[in-house]
């Protein structure tokens, strides 16, 4: 395979010099790694593609697939993560194998039973290009489908290339960082719950801290984000999933999805997942006004807790979410222990969403939030620090 290498630093200031970098996006919009087509497409001429894409993977109106498609770019093979290439799946649903229905590219799968492409579907490859919006929180699998990717690719000797995008929780870093006893495909890497960092920064990280097994080496290039930096807020143009619908969910996200393997609903069946929290029997006032009944939605969430139950709690649409919030998880796990209803539906599941058993434990202690966020201080500087030679925005 011929070599793709080029340094990190001169794609960077490549993007820079071509597109400034500025502290106020008003004036400078930011550049995606995707909408930098003179940087990448020369490295893309001549060879066999492989796309790992999803419904984010947009240049302003058009999708990458067909931007490349237009430049005579041979796309041989698009690798579809969870939620499938059109991001259409319901969250965990296997995603087939198969052809794109618009462009009859092969289209295979990398969530379900297979998650790390056999060598027989790589070989004919140049070149691996990913570039899928992510939201910066370590049990969000499109890291985990980059991490087997750039794998496979090493493994391959296929150059692999990240065109980098925003991360809209990435102004801050917070929670537990793995135990890699608890390592499984919701966390793979020994990073805190939000993490700060773009997927190239994390893509960076995962290769040079030897995070990949193989003992091959991966050639890597990372083509950012100009215009960027990590307090910037940034508000996605296409829902990275169908239950993050808008910047409001996302910000929540980190903080709700440890409801997931609980009784209690975060408005999955409704037209705001992740933003509100709701029971049909607990509470944690009588007086609790908001209410809301989860229906069937195929594709986003086809059998949501409470389906076709009016349910009552908190409404948090319009509750500017500042960072990683315990509290919520703290006072309704609370509000079952006094009515002594179970809360877990999978305390296993709720361990690997926290990358260790010590959040769960120290609830069921009655720890309070400042309790609990002290016991991960040490591994999250430890990690902040550990983060800094692969940072590429300020």
């Amino acid at each position: 395979m011929s070599s793709l290498r080029m340094p990190v630093w001169v794609l960077f200031t490549l993007a820079t010099l071509l597109f400034g970098c500025s502290e106020n996006s008003a004036t400078t919009p930011i550049k995606t790694g995707a909408e930098q087509t003179q940087v990448y497409l020369p490295l893309l001429r001549g060879k066999a593609v492989g796309l790992v894409v999803n419904q984010t993977s947009m240049v302003g109106e058009q999708h990458l697939v067909d931007l490349l498609m237009g430049n005579q770019i041979n796309v041989q093979r698009i690798f579809a993560p969870e939620h499938g290439f059109r991001g259409d799946h319901d969250a965990g649903a296997k995603v087939d194998s198969g052809r794109d229905r618009k462009t009859g590219i092969e289209l295979y799968s990398i969530y379900g039973k297979t998650r790390k492409p056999a060598a027989e579907a790589i070989a004919d490859l140049d070149v691996i290009v990913f570039d899928i919006q992510d939201v910066g929180v370590r049990f969000y699998t499109y890291i985990s489908s980059m991490h087997y990717m750039m794998e496979a690719a090493a493994e391959a000797d296929i150059p692999f290339v990240v065109l980098d995008r925003p991360n809209p929780n990435g102004d801050y870093t917070d929670g537990p960082v793995l135990d890699p006893q608890f390592q499984s495909f919701v966390g793979m890497h020994p990073i805190p719950l939000v993490h700060g960092m773009t997927v190239g920064e994390l893509a960076q990280m995962i290769k040079a801290e030897g995070w990949l097994e193989t003992e091959r080496t991966l050639d890597l290039t990372v083509v950012p984000v100009a215009g960027y930096h990590h307090d910037l807020r940034y508000e996605l143009p296409v829902k990275p999933s169908p239950n993050l619908p808008n910047f409001s969910a996302i910000r929540h996200y980190p903080s709700l999805a440890f409801f997931e393997p609980t009784v209690v609903s975060i408005g999955r069946g409704t037209d705001f997942p992740f933003q509100v929290i709701g029971h049909d029997s607990v509470y944690l006032t009588e007086g609790e006004a908001f209410r809301y009944t989860p229906r069937s939605i195929p594709g986003a969430s086809t059998h949501p807790k409470f389906e076709n139950t009016e349910i009552k709690g908190m409404d948090l649409r319009d509750k500017t979410a500042q960072g990683l919030n315990l509290e919520y998880l703290l006072a309704w796990h609370q509000a079952f222990v006094r009515q002594q209803q179970p809360f877990f539906t999978s305390e296993s599941f709720f361990d690997k969403l926290a990358g260790t058993d010590k959040l769960r434990k120290a609830m069921a202690e009655g720890k309070t939030q400042a309790q609990i966020r002290a016991s991960w201080q040490a591994d999250l500087e430890a990690f902040i620090k550990a983060r800094e030679p692969y940072l590429l925005y300020p």
